[in-house]
């Protein structure tokens, strides 16, 4: 009479027999994220170089990146360039202060009271339907062309999408929670500290994100007016002396810089929001 001696189960039976104890698939790691997004803007850059060299792309309609690489170490070597991009991020980070707490502030009184909601939210939705640019006269009429201007422009910019957001995300708590806080005998504070700002804070988050994109579209528009000195002024220049270099070397870092605030806020996310994990493999 022959035996069978069963053979321990590893990891990878669990895996096969789809059991609980079963392995995930390895997530690829950070390092092999950064690899794939940087080689996809090297091979971008390859190509536009490549080109520019050829004589596909005139240099008088659209610099090569080797000519922004040189203007944009020249005005580094030059200290020209800190000084515009250290008056930038003085102009945005001042309009941000102020747009994300007027934001906040007014998305809380909104969300939290429906008769406070019938006072805040219609004046601000209608000046949200204004064209941007269209209020732009007016703020030069009101503010002067110096440095109030730039800040006004961009905390105009950031106050709606924080507004908003925090106000969709406080009255779109699900309400089993509220009748879960009369349930535990929550008061007012202890419900909007543990139930409505955590249930809020993911769209307040996506808000934020939306305010640092308009914040530096709407310090483009600030800084072309009577400026002499930010990284609009720069685009400014090269508008003005038909310096694509310049043009480009501008938009670039607005492109790093948004690269750099989105990487913030996705840091942001993953402290205050620790259980919302990506579903992706």
């Amino acid at each position: 009479m022959s035996t069978h001696t069963k053979a321990p189960e590893g990891p990878a039976s669990r895996a096969a027999s789809g059991r609980p104890g079963a392995k995930r698939p390895a997530k690829p790691g950070r390092a092999g994220r950064y690899a794939r997004r940087s080689a996809v803007v090297l091979v971008l850059l390859v190509l536009w170089q490549s080109a520019s060299w050829l004589g596909y792309i005139n240099a008088a309609t659209l610099a090569s990146p080797v000519e922004v690489s040189q203007y944009l170490w020249g005005s580094l070597r030059e200290g020209s360039l800190l000084v515009d991009l250290g008056v930038s991020l003085r102009r945005v980070a001042l309009g941000l202060a102020i747009g994300v707490a007027a934001g906040t502030v007014l998305g809380l009184i909104a969300g939290l009271s429906r008769s406070a909601e019938d006072v805040v939210d219609t004046p601000l939705q209608m000046l949200r339907a204004l064209p941007f640019l269209g209020l732009a006269p007016l703020l030069m009429i009101w503010l002067g062309i110096d440095e109030a201007l730039k800040v006004g422009l961009v905390v105009v910019g950031v106050v709606f999408p924080v507004y908003l957001n925090l106000f969709k995300g406080i009255v779109g708590v699900d309400p089993k929670f509220y009748e879960l806080s009369v349930v535990q005998g929550l008061n007012r504070f202890q419900l909007i500290r543990y139930i409505v700002i955590p249930g809020a804070l993911p769209s307040y988050l996506i808000g934020l994100r939306f305010s640092l994109a308009n914040a530096w579209l709407s310090l483009v528009v600030g800084e072309a007016v009577n400026s002499n000195a930010g990284i609009g002024h720069i685009l400014q220049q090269g508008k003005d002396f038909l310096r694509t270099d310049m043009i480009v070397a501008a938009l670039v870092i607005y492109a790093v810089l948004g690269v750099l605030i989105e990487a913030l806020v996705r840091l942001i996310e993953k402290i205050v929001l620790p259980w919302a994990k990506d579903f992706r493999q």
